[in-house]
């Protein structure tokens, strides 16, 4: 489970970041940010953990208790995305950058260090950034981040799925399932479709 030490060892501001949606073939790339202002309590922490470890009931109670926490002042916290025309137009890597600096910069307060999800910092920042690789197993703020980045895009892939009906984004968020691809070949591309991500650009040039 993750815990708070890497903060507390870093002392000042500390916000944690994670994505969610790097892998889909269609929709945003989401990005939050979490900045706890203490130590979490121990019953929020209690909830907090790797978004992908979490099915979907625990993902909402948890997604519930950041979003209270952060009405008490517990937390500040914020969410951005990079579109996937952004995502055609930048690459996957560096959308996903987009959407991380442009949830740290809805943070109230800036913080004095952010800690990554992964290998490779966004750039852009202006201040540190350490890379924690799996952090969202290891960082509370990172977890939380994850957690609220996973939840909103799945909502936000649901609010799709009834505009492009057929495709079952409300099933499978984007992601390349067998009735994802099935989808695909039969409609086509939508607009919220990746270009660059070859499933998709192999459509388009059957399609021409």
């Amino acid at each position: 489970m993750p815990d708070y030490l890497l903060e507390i060892a870093a002392g000042g501001r500390v916000a944690g970041v994670d994505e969610a949606g790097r892998g889909p073939l269609a929709g945003p790339v989401v990005a939050a940010a979490v900045l706890f202002h203490a130590p979490p309590p121990e019953s929020l922490a209690a909830l907090l953990d790797d978004s992908k470890k979490l099915d979907a009931a625990k993902r909402e109670a948890a997604f519930a208790a950041l979003r209270a926490a952060q009405a008490e002042g517990v937390l500040d916290g914020a969410v951005a995305a990079a579109s996937a025309a952004e995502i055609g137009r930048l690459n996957i890597l560096r959308a996903t950058h987009l959407a991380m600096t442009r949830a740290v910069a809805r943070l109230r307060l800036p913080p004095d260090l952010v800690l990554v999800d992964g290998n490779q910092p966004p750039r852009g920042l202006s201040c540190a950034v350490r890379c924690v690789v799996k952090g969202d197993g290891i960082s509370l703020s990172i977890a939380a981040a994850s957690i609220l980045a996973k939840v909103v895009r799945d909502r936000a892939m649901a609010r799709l799925d009834p505009r492009w009906p057929g495709y079952g984004f409300a099933r499978h968020a984007g992601y390349p399932t067998a009735l994802h691809r099935e989808a695909l070949a039969r409609l086509g591309p939508c607009p919220h479709h990746r270009r660059g991500f070859a499933p998709v650009d192999q459509m388009l040039l059957s399609l021409t």
